[in-house]
């Protein structure tokens, strides 16, 4: 069993409340989920309106899918024109670890 975690750090564009961060992050997290069937949530930057860190999981019997996945999710977010992807982190679980 392989376990990858993708951490994404980004900022927001016209944001000037928690409120309105909300109406940007949920979306983004609500097509993560639904896209590419991974574990998604606003896991940092709660108290910063125009910074967010979004948390991503994915689990697999192959590590090139948890990969494949957790790169597919980095496109995903860095393409939407919303937000800037600022930065991104894998890593990965195996057997081994």
């Amino acid at each position: 069993m392989y376990v990858g975690a993708l951490e994404l750090d980004v900022l927001l564009g016209d944001v000037h409340s928690l409120k309105q961060k909300r109406a940007v992050v949920r979306p983004v997290v609500a097509d993560l989920r639904k896209r590419f069937d991974v574990a998604v949530a606003e896991a940092g930057d709660q108290d910063l309106h125009r910074r967010a860190l979004i948390g991503v999981s994915a689990v697999s019997g192959d590590a090139a899918h948890v990969r494949d996945v957790l790169d597919a999710c980095e496109r995903a977010v860095a393409a939407r024109p919303e937000l800037e992807l600022l930065s991104a982190r894998q890593r990965m679980l195996g057997p081994e670890d």
